[in-house]
């Protein structure tokens, strides 16, 4: 069983949602980015979304544009992710990491090259925010043959003929983002997620997570009520963005900050 599972299988065991995180890595520099990863996986994270700096990040709003365009300015490369990478395996062996990506970086490396060193490196998953499964051969191949997980994403507009073809290439987990639009937080948890849920899950039995807009223990609360995890990343990039100045601040605050988010997983409340 791939450490994606185990991560989803103790959740449920717990009787709560498992709790995903995004952090973009090398924000706002290597050391400051391997801090608060360290910060956040001891407070609780089941999964770690790692954003992969990149120059047009067309899925992102404003604050996780800026967490990029920090990375990439601190001198992030691609030999430096996988070097967060290999970090942060070796001292949290068990927790899933996913890069939340797009497919320039990984095309322009070579698609079976670029998989096998982020296998070797420790990556459990990858997301490619810009790549449809209709044009996903040549990146399931090599992640079927390198045993890296597949993420996709299932929109509110998404019909439910797509969802069957999603669910299809999807080995780790599909990504349900609740509203149209950019990443960013938002004051309210957008509806009918229960119904989207139930639709993508007479499709599939892989783990569903939410995710885009959630930013407080409330908000994570609704979700985990019917998810199979909850994704937040905004709200946590907006802690190192309010420290730059002191960034000694940003690991403890998001430590703390991350401990009342996971608290809202529970189901039992």
């Amino acid at each position: 069983m791939s450490r994606i599972a185990q991560a989803f299988a103790r959740a449920r065991a717990q009787n709560r949602a498992a709790f995903v995180a995004y952090l973009c890595a090398g924000d706002p520099d290597f050391d400051t980015s391997l801090a608060a990863c360290r910060a956040v996986l001891r407070n609780g994270v089941d999964v770690l979304e790692l954003g992969v700096p990149f120059s047009d990040p067309l899925a992102d709003g404003l604050t996780n544009q800026l967490a990029a365009q920090r990375a990439l300015e601190s001198g992030m490369t691609r030999e430096r992710v996988f070097a967060l990478v290999r970090a942060l395996r070796a001292e949290f062996s068990e927790t899933p990491i996913v890069f939340y990506t797009y497919y320039n970086l990984v095309f322009t490396q070579g698609v079976d090259a670029y998989v096998a060193e982020a296998k070797a490196a420790g990556l459990d998953g990858m997301l490619t925010l810009d790549l449809p499964p209709e044009e996903a051969g040549e990146l399931l191949t090599a992640c079927g043959r390198h045993a890296l997980d597949t993420v996709f994403i299932v929109a509110p507009t998404t019909p439910d003929a797509r969802i069957a073809k999603i669910a299809a290439v999807t080995s780790g987990f599909i990504y349900y983002v609740p509203i149209e639009g950019v990443t960013g937080v938002r004051d309210q948890v957008a509806g009918g997620i229960p119904e989207a849920l139930a639709r993508i899950r007479r499709q599939t039995s892989r783990p569903v997570v939410v995710g885009f807009g959630l930013s407080r223990r409330e908000h994570v609360a609704q979700v985990a009520a019917h998810a199979d995890g909850v994704v937040v990343g905004s709200a946590l990039v907006n802690v190192i963005r309010q420290h730059l100045d002191n960034r000694a601040e940003i690991a403890p605050r998001l430590g703390t900050l991350t401990a009342d988010l996971v608290a809202g997983t529970s189901r039992r409340s």
